[in-house]
């Protein structure tokens, strides 16, 4: 039986496993898209794979899922970062959204001295990470780590992760990712301000630093998300 409803739960999985609902869960599989007992759901942890699974008790305050066969194999994204300053609520869910969906093994806000979002809701954007991994049939769900100042990040930087720093100053110039060595990688995307004088000079300095220009336009810190990962990814990453 096809199943076209997929849901990130937080259980073991395997076979003949049962898989208990939470009340938000049942109330989305039997209330509102009217699922019944014998349905096929998808399921994932981000550890087992992606299973399909039958729907064995349902109810409004809960339910019952067996798993029945595994239908993907887990596929962990690159070991790669988005580090990104928070911007305006929908854009910053915008960037986490596709973080996710376009292969970040980690999302990591941060303060820098021109971010203009005081602090963020770390529970709400790790919530649209696991529904983006839904929607695009992904098997992990990457951690979105609590904000943290930018200056504190790089104090305890380990440099064996090199680091993609996106710097809107370098517009219209071609520095990219040509010869960039392998391994774990961090993309850094500033806030709406840009970077200060400060905060790129210390960046421009630092060994494992790579200043790289995201085409001949200044861009949106949104638009400059997607724009540095999928050069990433078809540089470096699984995309390649």
């Amino acid at each position: 039986m096809n199943a076209k409803i997929r849901l990130y739960v937080d259980h073991p999985l395997g076979q003949g496993q049962s898989v208990p609902l939470d009340k938000a869960q049942a109330h989305y599989l039997f209330g509102v898209m009217r699922q019944s007992v014998g349905a096929s759901v998808l399921l994932f942890n981000g550890i087992d794979g992606e299973w399909r699974a039958e729907v064995a008790e349902a109810g409004k305050r809960g339910g019952v899922l067996a798993c029945a066969e595994q239908t993907k194999p887990l596929h962990m994204p690159p070991d790669l970062w988005l580090i990104f300053a928070p911007i305006k609520k929908a854009r910053t869910d915008f960037i986490v959204e596709k973080a996710a969906e376009m292969g970040a093994r980690r999302i990591v806000p941060v303060q820098s001295e021109f971010t203009n979002a005081g602090r963020v809701q770390r529970d709400r954007l790790q919530a649209h990470a696991v529904e983006a991994a839904e929607q695009c049939g992904g098997t992990f769900v990457p951690e979105v780590a609590d904000m943290v100042r930018l200056d504190r990040l790089i104090d305890r930087w380990e440099p064996e992760r090199s680091l993609m720093f996106c710097d809107e100053a370098l517009a219209g110039e071609e520095e990219g990712l040509a010869s960039a060595r392998p391994g774990p990688w961090a993309i850094l995307i500033g806030p709406e301000g840009g970077f200060s004088d400060s905060e790129r000079a210390r960046l421009r300095g630092l060994d494992w630093s790579r200043p790289v220009a995201l085409g001949p336009r200044i861009l949106r810190a949104d638009t400059a998300a997607v724009a540095a990962m999928t050069l990433w990814q078809k540089t470096l990453g699984d995309w390649a």
